[in-house]
């Protein structure tokens, strides 16, 4: 065989090689040359709180603004209003008040609300460290902002939120029990404080949560007695709240929901 008949051939030959692997390719056959690990932690399911709903034509537009405490409340609520209005909320955590001022008008859209029912808090006292991670102080934990700035920046918030001629409802923010992981026992109530003079001063209504679980709560330490209880623990008899936690029992949800229930009736019920 000469040389231009053996160049030939072995350029047949890369052809027909090339032409195999491209099919080999495209049927997938070497996409499993690396498997997927099997300790890939499967997608969280998404939160049914924070899915689209559609309106019911003809009934009042209501908006629930807040933090994961309202996204506990907020499918028991929309069932407690059920034919009475159409109850919306962000699709997220709407976190602390500078969080709040940046997503706003997204969260607004360009729809006409009814009454917005509306809180920020917890965000705003919890304590941050360096990697944005709940820390106590003495890990080198940050407050995100103290209640003057807290003030300050509700205040913003809230007469942007009354621009829209919404009626408004603000609600005080719910207890922090002791052991609660970056935050600190009891801060709640300066900030509530704080907030309750700018409600009175913009002439805002107020739906006291912090009342009704302070006055219901069990007053009694975590199931095993320390400070430092896990989420999982079983929850204490009558507590609407998980134990060293800021979140709530289903139950407690539930609870919350019908005095948020009962404060947006109230804000509906035509004058008289």
């Amino acid at each position: 065989m000469n040389r231009h008949a053996l160049k030939r051939l072995l350029l047949l030959g890369s052809i027909l090689l090339a032409t195999v692997l491209a099919a080999s390719a495209a049927s997938g056959e070497d996409q499993d040359l690396e498997p997927a690990p099997a300790d890939k932690p499967a997608p969280k399911p998404r939160n049914p709180a924070l899915v689209e709903v559609a309106d019911v034509p003809g009934l009042p537009r209501v908006l629930l603004l807040g933090d994961s405490i309202s996204m506990g409340y907020t499918l028991p609520v929309r069932k407690k209003l059920e034919g009475i209005a159409n109850v919306h909320r962000p699709l997220e955590n709407c976190g602390d008040t500078a969080r709040g001022l940046v997503h706003l008008d997204a969260w607004l859209g360009k729809g006409h609300w009814d009454v917005i029912h509306f809180n920020f808090g917890l965000h705003d006292l919890k304590y941050l460290n360096a990697r944005g991670r709940l820390a106590s102080q003495e890990d080198g934990g940050r407050q995100v902002a103290s209640p003057e700035v807290y003030a300050r920046r509700l205040r913003e918030l809230t007469l942007r939120l009354k621009a829209t001629g919404a009626t408004l409802i603000f609600a005080t923010t719910t207890p922090v029990p002791p052991g609660a992981e970056g935050r600190v026992a009891g801060d709640e109530v300066r900030y509530n404080q704080a907030a309750l003079a700018v409600m009175k001063e913009l002439g805002v209504g107020t739906d006291d949560l912090w009342a009704y679980v302070s006055g219901r709560q069990q007053k009694t330490p975590p199931a095993d007695g320390t400070a430092t209880a896990s989420r999982k623990e079983p929850t204490r008899r009558g507590g609407l709240q998980l134990p060293s936690n800021v979140h709530f029992t289903k139950g407690g949800y539930n609870q919350l929901a019908t005095v948020v229930a009962a404060s947006i009736r109230k804000a509906l019920k035509p004058a008289p």
